[in-house]
This record gives structure tokens, sequence and C-alpha cells, in this order.
């Protein structure tokens, strides 16, 4: 059936003979439904993809579901499909969204009366099998532990589980994309999955329209990282972007969100609709290719991908193609997500002015910490941490220039403990330091409950995974079971090493000191308590320089006072991109909703380490460029 778009969406003779458009709308929960509207009309397309789940989401809808305030799905999800379900059934546009959550069921329901109401031609299905938490909870009920199978990143079983059964909110298996196809094959339009990994809808979506077998192991490695590019929306095409001080910042206002473009051998071309804002370049891909990846090898449910002879090279204006990904057999076993409920948090806010910083909040530590010791209150918080976020300017030019604030960050197992030490802070205000000042808004001091997401890994084998078609009035007409992979690789261990045959540093001549972020970018994100970063250049010159400078010693001095013993680190590197790349292990402590930390999700961590002035060889400052800071 033809289309208005010019396309014919994996109807009659273009499937297969030309490269599929996948255009992704989402990269997180708050993303806005008519971001998908935009990329179902700004011009041709073949799928929409959307990415609005990550651990903490999981945690909260179950959260509310429990309290009777939820049906488990991602309601900007739900707001987007309605937003574009016109579009969708009069341009053919197949979608795939993981928005369902801990409820895809219900939002598959949802969509169909919606297409009941208007008269569209459209097929729902939903995804099922990634939500195990009656197992989880009966194990621990019956056995005070996690199923045998179940382990942890390291391969240790999960004796020592610090939660019991009534704790548990939820626990979902990351499961890949062999559902999607397998609604495809039988008819859907749009498919609601629970938690799939991130890049499942564009892998599902590539799988199907070239009809690859499940052994095409390069071909479903390329489409896998065609989805980790893209499934973080603007991520790709401009917005997270650490080089941006170099272009006008009107370019990055409104980014325009991603297409990826992928052809039979897996291989695909980055792109976005013409007239979008932001821009697609080489720079920005390889952002997004080393954000939240593991190391050299990247784990999927479906395949295995080798990323050590990964190349991204300009086509043309904003049009980046990425090829030379390698596939294998997945691993045994796929990243499992437990959340159970942690306590109780608060945060306490106040500023410090000026003059002696530093001694005002050692004597505002001390006054807080004595009076809870007087009030047996001490030993009742599981976390009281007093942080100094800030410092103050030597000769301000301005009153922000001279505030910090203190951040007491609290958590305990009962509100009370948090209560009364707000209390406490209200009564000790005219004995507060000099230069004190609190924030307008309290409310950050009130206890309110948080997450714990603990991660493991469990047997592919044990999953139970399905896709169920829908028909008029929201019944179930058809479910098709789906099958495991047919071959396992077992995980290796990962790879960490210096560069080979490093050049001598002194061999670069005369250095100046100045920030790293002159001369390389890159991108950090989390993978539960761990923070990964990869920094990269674009010129062979500053390569040599940075891969035998940036060593895995180096990484620990440039983490500075934030380096703890008990952490452990890796390094690779990719040397068709010239970038180098570490994981950092417990640098987050638990991770997402229960870290201590303000940037509890490693998003700032590779700029933090920019900020840091290294010594620069003279002779590469004719390819660095200046910090630019408008204050």
């Amino acid at each position: 059936m033809p289309t208005t778009n010019g396309l014919s969406n994996g109807h009659g003779d273009a499937r297969g003979t030309r490269p599929v458009r996948i255009a992704n709308c989402s990269g997180g929960q708050m993303e806005p439904g008519w971001q998908m509207r935009k990329q179902a009309s700004l011009g041709p397309v073949d799928f929409i993809t959307g990415d609005w789940l990550a651990e903490n989401n999981i945690a909260q809808e179950a959260a509310a579901m429990d309290a009777g305030k939820g049906e488990g799905f991602k309601k900007n999800c739900w707001e987007a499909l309605q937003l574009s379900m016109d579009v969708i059934a009069e341009r053919r546009i197949k979608v795939i969204v993981n928005g369902g959550g801990l409820g895809p069921q219900n939002m598959a329901r949802r969509c169909q009366e919606l297409i009941d109401s208007k008269g569209y031609d459209l097929t729902v299905a939903y995804v099922s099998g990634d939500n195990i938490v009656d197992r989880v909870r009966s194990s621990l009920k019956e056995h005070g532990k996690l199923p045998d199978s179940f382990q942890d990143g390291s391969g240790n079983n999960h004796r020592d589980a610090k939660f019991t059964a009534d704790e548990v909110l939820a626990s979902t298996a990351y499961i890949g994309a062999r559902a999607i196809v397998k609604g495809l094959e039988n008819g859907a339009d749009i498919i609601i999955c629970g938690r799939v990994a991130d890049a499942a809808p564009i892998m599902g979506a590539a799988w199907w329209w070239y009809g690859w077998s499940d052994t095409d192991y390069d071909r479903l490695a390329g489409a896998f990282l065609a989805g980790h590019i893209i499934e973080c929306s603007a991520y790709a095409s401009g917005s997270n972007f650490s080089g941006f001080n170099r272009f006008p910042l009107e370019t990055f206002i409104d980014s325009g969100f991603p297409i990826a473009e992928v052809e039979k051998d897996g291989s695909c071309v980055i792109t976005k609709h013409e007239g979008t804002g932001g821009m697609v370049t080489e720079e920005t891909v390889k952002c997004q290719l080393v954000y939240e990846i593991q190391g050299n090898v990247y784990l999927n449910s479906d395949v295995k991908a080798l990323l050590d002879d990964a190349e991204i090279k300009q086509e043309g204006k904003d049009r980046v193609r990425v090829s030379g990904i390698k596939g294998r057999p997945p691993p045994p076993t796929t990243k499992l997500a437990i959340f159970f409920q942690g306590g109780y948090e608060a945060q306490n806010l106040a500023n410090f002015a000026g003059y002696s910083s530093r001694r005002k909040h050692k004597l505002y530590e001390a006054q807080i910490r004595g009076r809870l010791d007087e009030m047996g209150l001490t030993k009742q918080f599981d976390i009281l941490e007093f942080q100094m976020v800030g410092n103050a300017r030597d000769n301000p030019r301005n009153m922000f220039e001279s505030t910090t604030y203190s951040r007491i960050f609290a958590q305990a197992k009962i509100p009370e403990p948090l209560s009364a030490l707000k209390l406490l802070l209200a009564d000790n205000t005219q004995q507060k330091p000099s230069g004190l000042h609190w924030a307008q808004d309290m409310r950050t001091a009130d206890p309110k409950t948080f997450y714990v997401y603990y991660p493991a890994i469990m047997p592919q084998d044990e999953i139970e995974e399905a896709v169920h078609l829908l028909e008029e009035g929201g019944k179930t007409k058809q479910s098709f079971a789906v099958t495991r992979p047919p071959a396992y690789e077992d995980l290796e261990e990962r790879e960490s090493y210096d560069t080979q045959n490093p050049a001598a540093l002194d061999s670069f001549g005369p250095t100046v000191s100045m920030p790293l972020g002159n001369i390389v970018i890159g991108r950090s994100g989390d993978k539960g308590p761990n923070v990964n970063c990869g920094l990269f250049t674009d010129r062979a010159e500053v390569w040599e320089w940075l891969r035998s400078f940036l060593t895995l010693e180096q990484m620990k001095q440039l983490v500075g006072q934030d380096w703890k013993d008990q952490f452990r680190i890796e390094r690779v590197e990719f040397p068709k991109l010239m970038a180098v790349h570490f994981v950092i292990y417990g640098i987050l402590g638990r991770g997402v909703s229960s870290s201590t930390l303000l940037d509890n999700r490693g998003k700032g961590f590779t700029d933090y380490i920019r900020a840091k002035h290294v010594d620069v060889p003279e002779k590469l400052l004719q390819w660095a460029w200046e910090e630019h800071d408008d204050l």
C-alpha cells in the first residue's frame, strides 16, 4: 500500500530493497509527546521508536501501582501516541516503544481503544516476559535468597541479598528484539514494550525489514550500534555535546532528533530531518557511541558487539556513516534489575557568602553533628554527609561568585530522624555561622521515599518471552512465544590496558598548562554504580599524545580527591575513532536514586575531567580551542 511520504513502510517491494529509515523520538521519561509527532510529520520515515525507561523509572511505576495511582506505563509515551496516531495511520509508519514499563498490556489496550474510536487500520501488540518480580519475591520468601542462577556482575551467587520479599518493588530482565521481530512478522503496526534493551526497538525494526537470521551477528551488531546511537534522542544530533562551545549557541537551542538509515549489511547513516536544529557530525556521533558502553565489547541479549574497528565518517551535511562493527553470539545471561525500598532521604540546602567559606562549612557541620549526638539521633542515620558545593572566587565581581552552598544529604530507614534534622536546623537558626542564608524552598528537607537499584544478571534461557496481538475491543487475538538465541558465547574477562608502545611524553617538546577540554571532547554516563568516560580527538597528531598521556594511572590522578582505593578502573582504546575509554567501578556509590552524589548519573564526569589543567605540548596548540565563559 503506497504512503503519502513516498515510503511503503514494509508493505510491497520497498522492504529490504533500500535502507530502512528509523526515527527516534525519546530518550527518557520526560521527553514530551509532541516530539513523536514531529518525527512522524517532518519527513519520510518507516519506523518511529522511543525509549522512555531508565532504571529508576521502573521503581517509580511500581510504587505508583502499589498505591493505586498508576497503570505501569509512562504517561509521556501514551501522550506521544495520542498526539501522533492520526499521522501514524495516514502514513503507515510502524511504531515500537519501550514506554509500557510495568504495564505494556495496559498501554496497548489504551491504543486499541483510540484506534477503535477513530476507525484506524492499525494492529497493536505488546511484549511480555521481562517482568519477573513474582519469581524474585517467591524465591526470597521461600528460600531467603535469590534463585541460585541469578548472579552479580562478578559472577558471585546472591546468597546475601540485603532485602526481603516484602521490600522488593520490581524486578525486570533486559530482553532484546526477538519479540519485536515476531510481532512485526505477524502484522503488528504498533508494539508496546516494557524493559527491552534501549536499542532493541531499532534493532527489531532493521532485523525484520531485512529478514535477517538470528545468527547474522555482524548485521545485528551494526543495528545494535545504530540503536545505541539514536536511542538517547537528540544526544546524537547536538544535545549534551561537549564541543558545543566552538559553534554558535543558536545551533543547539532546539536540536532535531536523529534518524538511522540502517543498511542491509548492518552499517548505517545517522541523520535528521532537514531544517531542524542541532547538527549531526562525526563528533556528535562519536560522543554518543562512547556513551554508557562497557568497553570495547558491548553486550546485548541478541548479540555481542565488538567495537574495536568501529569507524565514523562524515558523508555530507548532517549525514554520518557508522561501520566496522563486528558481532558475536550473545552471552548466556542478561542484565537483571531488582528494585527495593531503601527507606527515606532528605537534602538540606544552605548558602554561605564569601569570606572564609571553608571554615564556615566546618563550623556548621560541627554544630549540627554535635546537636544530633546530644539528641541520640546520629546512629539512626544510614547516611549523613555534609557536602560543600563550589568555591568562592577570590575578589568576587558579584554575589553569585562569592556564594557556595552546603548540602546535607541524609538517609534513614524511617522518616523521623530526617524530620528531626530539619527541625534541628531551624532551632539552630540564631546560632548559625556568619554569612549563612537559606533558600526560599525548603521542601527538599522533608523526608521522601527512595528506591535502591540492585544490578544483577540472570540466564536468558529462564526468560519466557512472548508478543501478544490485540483485536478490536482490546482482547488478545493471538500470542506468540519467542525462542531464545540459538547459541551463546560465555562472558570473557573485560579487557583493560595502557597503550602499547607509548611515545615518551618529553618527546613532544615544550608544554603549556591548559584544560584538557581545550584539545579533546567526549561523554560520560552511568552503568549502575559505575561511570563510563570516553575522550577523543579528531587529529592523528593529538591522538599520538592522548593515547600516551591518558593512562590508567593518569585518569586516577585526574579524578583527584574523588578517587578512593576501593574503586576499580578499566581502560581500552578505539584507534579508528582516536578515542580512549574508561569505566570506573563504584564511583557512583549505590547509583541512580540512592547515590549521595550531586551528579548521581555521571553525566558531568567527562566535563569535570576536561576541566583539569594538564601539560599539553605547544606544537599541538594549533588544534586547541578556547574555553568560553560569558560571565
